[in-house]
């Protein structure tokens, strides 16, 4: 069971981030546009957190995700400084923070599919659970490009912050590549830990319900 206090302070990092991300952005559309997810994200969790209440693990995960989409909000994700250093550092061409995004894209996702399909019990088989939540995060990855592409033909111009492709003409499927390649990265490394705070999520369950 998520602690209080830890959700809390969680509550707190985004609400003082959001207001940093807020203050001033590069373009105060491109920054609505990029911050919106986390918005509805917060407001869902806060919705559902009672009856629903995921792991420390989803908790902190989606804390980040968040911080990610609010950081390249306020500076858009061509612009994000310490990737530029990284970029002039390695003698790079292009800033790669958007990419660091659609990573975390898959990363975060195919967690918060996991911990839902086990503790709704959708599958019988694991290997068809991750086979079929890797599906969805890249579905997912490519319904926001299509979200983009769609902002772009109704805003025009005023699009370009929001796509971030800086002239790279496989972006759209790079970025659907790196959400892949996270997705799988997570339940890699994560499973294991994972698995460990459902079993005590479950047998607190388990105890407030008798």
């Amino acid at each position: 069971m998520t602690s209080k206090p830890l959700l809390v302070s969680y509550s707190l990092i985004f609400v003082l981030v959001f207001i940093w991300s807020a203050i001033n952005p590069f373009d105060r559309f491109t920054w609505f546009l990029e911050v919106l997810p986390a918005i509805i994200g917060f407001v869902l969790l806060a919705g559902t957190m009672k009856r629903f209440p995921f792991t420390p693990l989803l908790y902190t995960l989606i804390l980040i995700h968040c911080v990610i989409l609010m950081v390249g909000g306020h500076y858009t994700y061509a612009e994000v400084p310490l990737f530029d250093w990284i970029r002039d550092a390695t003698g790079g061409d292009r800033n790669n923070y958007d990419k660091l995004g659609h990573f975390a894209q898959g990363f975060i996702p195919v967690m918060i599919a996991r911990e839902i399909t086990i503790r709704r019990q959708v599958f019988n088989s694991g290997a068809w659970r991750n086979f079929f939540i890797v599906c969805f995060c890249l579905a997912f990855s490519a319904f926001y490009e299509l979200i983009e592409w769609w902002v772009a033909i109704g805003t025009g111009e005023g699009a370009e912050a929001f796509l971030g492709t800086q002239g790279y003409e496989w972006d759209t499927q790079s970025d659907m590549g790196y959400a892949l390649l996270g997705a799988i990265v997570a339940l890699l490394t994560l499973s294991k830990i994972h698995d460990r705070q459902l079993a005590r999520l479950s047998s607190h369950s388990q105890l407030k319900a008798g």
